[in-house]
């Protein structure tokens, strides 16, 4: 990718940038991050407690890119077919006849995804990994751009469903909203809340220009000494003593990916090791599983968090 073309794609991107960020106040990290998940064409898990702005950033995001959006309230009793689709039989026509769900789209929010079954948990795999889902034996296409972004609340809230390892494995990164800081929370309240900003939100890019930065960001350049930084990260979660599940190849390679995305955010045609080494936490920390020695998930969560900060550490950073 040439310097002209990657300074005029990032200039594209601060300006989506710039716009979330009136929507989100005093989050711009995780603004930051949902745009790396964006751009490295993954998919977003949002975690927090209600009301912190986890649906109004999916949101934004997808009225900022103007694509076709559909948002889903996830319940308990939620089938597959809710999701998806089913095929009803035509009397005029005497055969069965597809009726597309809300998947059939460019954005998808996933809202409150803990809060139903697993088996419709389940049913975004293959949307998620092949960008198709087959129902009935037959597979159809979705649109592209493709991406979730999953809300969920904290698995020891009541009436949630934790999401199963292969499900979370499909996610890019999942990054956590917590609470506001008090001058945040000032400035919401000032500005009458998120909602407000939110109407007066206008596209920034289209889909065309979202698939054209993520085919940019294939091109980023990656040297072999980042390459063997990121494998003997994941190595050492493999044989921590703390993790009983280390990060899996896919999780690798979704590392490399957000890496590429970081640094196209930054303008640059090549990757440092300041575009891997802050994304290993959020890449990494709902691929793994710790070891059953903390009373409950909560704390293993956050466990997991310091183990990957410890083991990240630990790696020599190359020069």
């Amino acid at each position: 990718m040439s310097p002209e073309i990657a300074i005029a794609a990032s200039h594209k991107a601060e300006q989506l940038e710039r716009a979330l960020r009136r929507v989100i106040r005093g989050k711009d990290d995780v603004v930051r991050l949902a745009l790396v998940s964006i751009f490295a064409r993954g998919h977003l898990l949002i975690e927090g407690v209600p009301g912190v702005g986890k649906t109004t950033l999916g949101q934004a995001l997808a009225c900022a890119i103007d694509c076709s959006f559909q948002r889903v309230q996830f319940t308990s009793d939620m089938l597959p077919s809710d999701l998806l689709g089913i095929s009803v039989y035509s009397a005029l026509e005497q055969e069965f006849q597809f009726k597309r769900g809300p998947v059939f789209t460019n954005v998808l929010l996933a809202d409150e995804i803990n809060r139903t079954t697993p088996k419709t948990q389940s049913a975004l795999l293959e949307a998620m990994n092949e960008g198709q889902v087959t129902v009935d034996a037959q597979s159809y296409e979705l649109p592209q751009p493709f991406l979730v972004i999953a809300t969920q609340n904290p698995v020891e809230h009541h009436g949630t469903y934790p999401l199963p390892e292969s499900q979370l494995d499909r996610f890019l990164m999942r990054v956590r909203m917590g609470y506001p800081e008090a001058a945040a929370e000032r400035e919401i309240l000032r500005s009458q809340g998120g909602a407000s900003q939110l109407e007066d939100m206008r596209p920034v890019l289209t889909g065309a220009d979202v698939l054209e930065m993520q085919a940019a960001v294939k091109q980023i350049r990656v040297d072999e000494s980042l390459v063997s930084y990121a494998l003997e990260i994941v190595r050492r979660t493999r044989e921590s003593d703390y993790l009983s599940l280390g990060v899996s190849p896919r999780g690798a390679q979704a590392l490399y990916r957000a890496a590429q995305a970081a640094a196209f955010l930054e303008g640059r045609g090549f990757c440092t090791p300041e575009d891997f080494k802050p994304l290993a936490v959020p890449v990494f920390a709902h691929r793994v599983v710790v070891n059953g020695h903390y009373a409950s998930t909560a704390q293993k969560s956050e466990q997991a968090d310091q183990v990957l900060r410890e083991i990240v550490e630990s790696v020599a950073v190359p020069v």
